[in-house]
């Protein structure tokens, strides 16, 4: 699996919960201890940006990683990787 499939769904995730939570950007960024900047990058998914702002983010929303076993990627998924 490529992974930056696994990156955008790590993204998705992250941000669904800032939102459910009703955190603005700045809020969780604040809470997590990164820039707002990083975060948008969190959530964008970004390869570029280490382990430990992402594992911060899900600190500060109160949640950990979980490894599942991979699955195939959605339709939607296919069409992101490429339009970038």
């Amino acid at each position: 699996m490529d992974i930056s499939v696994i990156t955008q769904r790590l993204a998705v995730q992250l941000r669904t919960m800032r939102l459910n939570r009703g955190y603005k950007q700045a809020d969780l960024a604040k809470l997590a201890g990164i820039t707002r900047q990083k975060l948008i990058e969190i959530e964008k998914g970004s390869l570029s940006v280490s382990m430990n702002a992402y594992a911060r983010v899900a600190a500060a929303l109160g949640s950990e990683f979980k490894l599942v076993p991979v699955t195939l990627p959605t339709l939607e998924e296919l069409e992101d990787l490429f339009n970038e």
